[in-house]
């Protein structure tokens, strides 16, 4: 379907400048939707990745917390991890992937430490409480990655529709309205031709 627009020369000229900007706009975002992809797939493959290796270490955490339930009291472990809280504080930052702007969290110990007594607890619970505290920042970098890929995915369908609204819609009905306006110039052409010839005609007789 063309645009609608009075068939002159002017508007012939604007639209070819509108053309050869929409072609040009329309590269520039395929290049732009397959950088996205490109950084989609890597940030699939980190996730996945992250998303196993910490299903794997929490198992093996838990395992040490059913071991420990096993030679001590419910009593003394919950004590135990009473006093092995901490504060941390999470600083959230942003960087530019493609053109997408992603999150980056990062963690500040402000307080923590482990209070209780060793020789009050067996080992696999000191092991299984040490190793939770490093599994916070784990988490939080598997978070980073989940909300970037959401961003991503985003930001991914918004080019696309984009792309496809130039390709399959603007561009052509330029196209189309530029051959529709040409054709028009060319009959108004022949028509003023036969005009003067008639005119010229006229004039000789």
């Amino acid at each position: 379907m063309k645009l609608r627009v009075n068939p002159t020369r002017m508007e012939l000229l604007k639209l070819r400048k509108r053309l050869v900007v929409a072609i040009r706009g329309h590269r520039l975002l395929k290049d732009k939707l397959e950088g996205l992809m490109t950084e989609f797939l890597i940030l699939v493959k980190e996730y996945k990745k992250a998303r196993l290796r910490l299903d794997e270490e929490l198992s093996a955490v838990m395992r040490l917390f059913v071991l420990a339930s096993i030679t001590s009291s419910r009593q003394a472990i919950l004590t135990a991890l009473e006093q092995s809280k901490g504060r941390q504080e999470i600083n959230i930052k942003q960087k530019w992937l493609v053109t997408v702007l992603v999150p980056q969290f990062e963690v500040a110990i402000i307080q923590g430490g482990t209070s209780y007594s060793y020789l009050d607890t067996p080992c696999e619970l000191d092991t299984a409480v040490n190793e939770l505290k490093e599994y916070f920042p784990k988490i939080l970098k598997l978070a980073e990655l989940e909300q970037s890929l959401r961003l991503v995915a985003k930001e991914i369908e918004k080019t696309r529709r984009r792309v496809n609204a130039l390709e399959y819609i603007l561009i052509p009905q330029i196209k189309e309205t530029i051959k529709f306006i040409k054709s028009k110039l060319d009959e108004m052409e022949r028509s003023n031709i036969n005009r003067l010839m008639k005119i010229k005609e006229m004039f000789r007789q």
